[in-house]
């Protein structure tokens, strides 16, 4: 497509888009005043020399986690580069600063409003322009392109019901990732979904880049600080992680009636996101049950005698899976979410459950499944019947975590395909 009719695109997308620019700031929530200025794109991004400028965006958390190795891999490969990550979550945007140190900047991402995207890349200037998963934020790619940049699409991940949407604005979203020089994919599912835009050249099935043979060892207990070392030593620990809203509440009466079997047995519910806290701590108190939080653990012994505890702190999720017994991934009972990655719980040689709506996660809930490392639950007596036949055999429990593990480290190397594909992509920026 010629530069005027992109204009033209650009444009009328971006005329559509101005009036909801309000309510997307509301939407956004900026918390204070450095917060406004990175949504509309006036982020402080130090004055760095060096080639090349990278621009990586992420959604939030998880997707930083799963971008983390390409990163980190860049940077090693590129010491003179010059990296600016955004998010669209301030939780991801500290996530990015623990876990990619070596860029130099970590800001919310620009609205995808014109105005707003193109003062970041003014100030940015970046030569390359990696989006993950599934951030197919039109002005993005249009602005970017614009701009210079090469544009690639990395970890990418598109659902049969995304398809669907973006297929009603065809013209809008094939245009903008027809700007893309590259499309790496989790699967060659999602690769088949984004050929649908007369794409299928640009676009190669790398996996997922979150999974990686060198994390197998991701849940090392000497990594989890001594407080929550103190919860429940010696019993068995139910994980729940990455929950959504109206899922702690089917967990916590799940437990109530593990308990009258395994009364030894001790819970811990991580929220996907923390804001969510008090929704788990009411489905608690709902369910009768004591619990003590993360967040307040003042001494080690403080958690020794609880039965329940709260992930309520950032980043100690991961770690603390190579203390559970049986996890389940949540974001997963009830439609509209798709499922969080369990990955992590099968790394740690931990048998999954997830519920029936994890299609964000198909291919690897396929594998655990088919090894015998995972098992599907649709409501809290699944949840009871599946952890009640682990618990009561321990070696049978054991030998489901090791295929978990097995599973999903046969399916790793997707960061370091996605790092040799972007090498020639990072050396045309």
């Amino acid at each position: 497509m010629r530069i005027d009719e992109l204009s033209m695109l650009s444009a009328l997308y971006n005329l559509l888009w101005y009036p909801a620019l309000p309510f997307a700031l509301l939407a956004a929530h900026p918390a204070n005043m450095r917060d406004y200025r990175e949504r509309m794109g006036h982020g402080d991004f130090p004055e760095t020399a060096g080639a090349p400028r990278i621009w990586i965006h992420a959604a939030s958390v998880g997707e930083i986690e799963a971008i983390r190795p390409v990163a980190n891999g860049l940077l090693e490969h590129y010491p003179a580069a010059v990296m600016a990550i955004t998010t669209m979550t301030a939780a991801g945007r500290e996530a990015a600063r623990r876990r990619i140190p070596g860029a130099a900047a970590w800001m919310l991402a620009p609205l995808d409003n014109q105005r707003a995207v193109r003062s970041f890349l003014e100030r940015v200037q970046p030569g390359v322009v990696l989006i993950t998963e599934t951030e197919i934020w039109p002005n993005y790619f249009i602005e970017s392109a614009r701009a210079g940049a090469t544009i690639a699409v990395v970890n990418g991940r598109m659902s049969e019901r995304s398809l669907r949407r973006y297929l009603r604005a065809r013209g809008l979203f094939e245009n903008a990732l027809g700007h893309a020089s590259l499309i790496l994919t989790q699967s060659p599912q999602d690769a088949r979904r984004y050929a649908e835009f007369d794409l299928a050249a640009k676009v190669v099935a790398t996996g997922n880049t979150k999974i990686e043979a060198a994390d197998a060892q991701t849940a090392n207990e000497e990594s989890i600080r001594p407080e929550l070392m103190a919860f429940a030593p010696g019993r068995k620990i139910f994980i729940a992680g990455s929950t959504a809203a109206g899922e702690d509440a089917v967990i916590a009466g799940a437990y109530r009636e593990l308990r009258k079997d395994f009364p030894q047995l001790a819970l811990t519910i991580a929220p996907r996101h923390l804001e969510r806290t008090p929704e788990v701590e009411k489905a608690l108190h709902a369910a009768s049950l004591d619990y003590v939080k993360a967040s307040q653990l003042n001494s080690p012994g403080a958690a020794h005698d609880a039965d329940v505890l709260i992930l309520d702190t950032m980043g100690e999720l991961r770690s603390f899976y190579g203390r559970g017994s049986i996890a389940f991934v949540g974001g997963s009972l009830a439609p509209g979410r798709g499922g969080q990655n369990p990955a992590e719980p099968a790394l740690a040689d931990v048998p999954v459950l997830i519920g029936p709506y994890h299609e964000n996660q198909q291919q690897i809930v396929s594998s655990l499944v088919s090894s015998g490392g995972a098992r599907i639950v649709k409501n809290a007596s699944d949840i009871i019947s599946e952890t009640s036949q682990w618990l009561a055999d321990d070696e049978a429990r054991q030998r489901a975590g090791q295929r978990a593990r097995a599973a999903v480290s046969a399916g790793s190397g997707g960061a370091r395909l996605a790092l040799k594909q972007l090498e020639g992509l990072i050396n045309l920026g």
